[in-house]
């Protein structure tokens, strides 16, 4: 047996770059949800959503960071950083989402039009996740770490989003 340097990664085509990707976020996310679950059956519903707010709020911060550092965007670069960092969230590879700007450019609101999580609970006949808690916390601090004067306003999120809808994000810079 032959073994080469390196790793699997380092002699994939682009296209199987963008599979892995792919794979490397659903794993991503279908963690999370195993850790939820797994929270949620060691204690109650209310006590896992508490832990998941936690979580979320140390792991957007450490994302934003990361996405930051490895792709040049500025410290408080503003709603223009916040915006490219958005789409290179692992959320962005697997769940549909879109930018709006206002005309004068002072809002930016983020919409996740296709959410892997409430789709397949959908699928199976079960009402969307309330993820409106944890989401306020995720993506306050996901903005604030882009630049701390951003300030999140939640247009609607499950529970309190319409049929159909998922979440959807206002930014302004405060």
């Amino acid at each position: 047996m032959s073994s080469q340097p390196g790793n699997a990664f380092e002699a994939m085509s682009r296209e199987d770059l963008l599979r892995a990707l792919e794979m490397f976020a659903k794993n991503w996310l279908a963690h999370d949800g195993c850790w939820f679950l797994a929270a949620e059956e060691r204690f109650d519903m209310e006590t896992a959503i508490d832990l998941d707010a936690s979580s979320w709020k140390r792991f957007a911060s450490a994302e934003a960071h990361r996405i930051m550092t490895t792709f040049n965007l500025p410290a408080g670069g503003g709603l223009e950083a916040l915006e490219r960092a958005l789409s290179l969230r692992l959320y962005a590879v697997i769940n549909t989402q879109r930018t709006e700007w206002s005309d004068d450019r002072r809002h930016l609101r983020f919409f996740m039009d296709v959410c892997r999580v409430q789709e397949a609970r959908r699928r199976k006949g079960l009402a969307d996740f309330p993820c409106k808690s944890v989401g306020i916390i995720e993506f306050q601090s996901f903005a604030a770490a882009i630049d701390p004067r951003i300030h999140t306003t939640c247009l609607h999120c499950p529970p309190d989003a319409a049929p159909g809808q998922y979440c959807g994000w206002e930014f302004t810079i405060a």
